[in-house]
């Protein structure tokens, strides 16, 4: 039976689909980015978003800053259990059309547990490309109606593992291409973070875990110290590595040469005043820093590995190497310090790039399709 519009006189008009989204994380990083992204433009789409996140975190905030409906719920973790229930009853009482599931580490389970017990059909976006465990392959995913894929490289996991190619559908995460199109001058950037303008500067802007690559990336400066002695590097970001990092890079003689400029909100006024934006990573989704460096005309080396390959068009906007492999990063860094005009093109391709598949529109037209497609609309 179709849902009539609120204050319609047509009992027969049909009402916007209604898409419940959860994304319990705190903090606005990439993937809750791509959940505001998502909710702010399906309106426009003709879908209606309610947005469920943790209680009193910087996503309630900013979603509703959007326009966004939102409903904060309390939680004490990713290892909640409790959600379960809680979510199940608030479903029962907004009575979504479908539920979309955002987050993970644990809230992929229980918000996909409490769609199932309200009744409700479930998608799930999936952010990375690690390999799951026997258990998710077996009771997670066949909770959800289907899989939004957020790089071909994800994809092309979960179907190594026994996922049907046709329950996935690849939908890019997507950047604004305008943030990061006006840099702050680069004789700022490096006034800000104490280096020499004259002298080449590289970024990596990523969280201090180890599968982002860093210490691979300081020992393939430590090899090229030889040939750019006075090559400099900004760290963008935190996390558990914090302390540690600086230590690393001591111990190859880079400490007067590495900025640890911590995590910053301001991070697109001084991306595109970089040299080079290096991505070693030894999993990753799609590397939204990439296309980040990408739209703000600058060129990127990074990793063969998950969705990098897409966010990085190897020969075109950058250079892809094998995981792992330091001297094949420190060449690909080389070349491109070496041969400017080489590492101009590269970055003078980032913006077309960008725009051809990788912006909110895209994006939330391309989840839009996979509503449709599970309503049968």
């Amino acid at each position: 039976m179709k849902k009539s519009l609120p204050g319609s006189n047509d009992a027969g008009a049909e009402a916007p689909p209604h898409v419940v989204h959860l994304e319990t994380g705190r903090h606005v990083y990439g993937g809750a980015q791509q959940v505001l992204y998502l909710t702010q433009r399906l309106p426009t789409l003709g879908i209606r978003s309610t947005l469920v996140c943790a209680k009193g975190g910087e996503m309630a905030i900013r979603a509703r800053a959007a326009g966004t409906d939102v409903v904060e719920l309390p939680t004490i973790g990713d290892a909640d259990l409790s959600i379960t229930w809680r979510f199940a009853a608030l479903l029962k009482r907004l009575q979504p059309d479908l539920v979309h599931i955002h987050s993970r580490r644990g809230a992929d389970v229980w918000g996909g547990l409490g769609a199932r017990f309200a009744g409700v059909p479930a998608v799930m976006s999936r952010r990375n490309d690690n390999r799951e465990a026997r258990l998710a392959l077996r009771f997670k995913y066949p909770m959800y109606r289907h899989i939004v894929a957020v790089a071909q490289g994800i994809k092309d996991v979960l179907v190594e593992q026994g996922i049907a190619a046709e329950d996935i559908t690849v939908v890019h995460s997507a950047i604004e291409p305008s943030l990061f199109q006006h840099p702050r001058p680069r004789a700022e950037l490096a006034a800000t973070f104490g280096l020499d303008a004259g002298q080449p500067i590289l970024g990596i802007a990523a969280q201090l875990i180890d599968r982002k690559g860093h210490a691979l990336l300081f020992e393939a400066l430590q090899m090229l110290s030889s040939r750019h002695p006075t090559v400099q590097l900004i760290v963008f970001g935190r996390g558990p590595l914090s302390d540690s990092l600086p230590a690393e890079a001591a111990a190859r003689g880079l400490q007067h040469r590495v900025c640890f400029a911590g995590f910053r909100q301001d991070l697109a006024q001084w991306i595109g005043a970089l040299d080079l934006l290096v991505h070693p990573a030894y999993t990753e989704g799609l590397a939204n820093v990439c296309l980040q460096a990408a739209a703000a005309g600058v060129a990127s080396v990074g990793t063969r590995v998950g969705g990098i390959p897409e966010a990085i068009a190897d020969g075109r906007t950058g250079l892809l190497v094998p995981v792992g492999d330091a001297d094949a990063l420190a060449a690909s860094i080389d070349r491109l310090l070496t041969d400017v005009d080489l590492r101009r093109r590269l970055g003078a391709a980032g913006p077309a790039h960008v725009e051809s598949d990788f912006t909110p529109p895209i994006m939330a037209a391309g989840n839009r399709a996979v509503y449709r497609r599970v309503l049968g609309r």
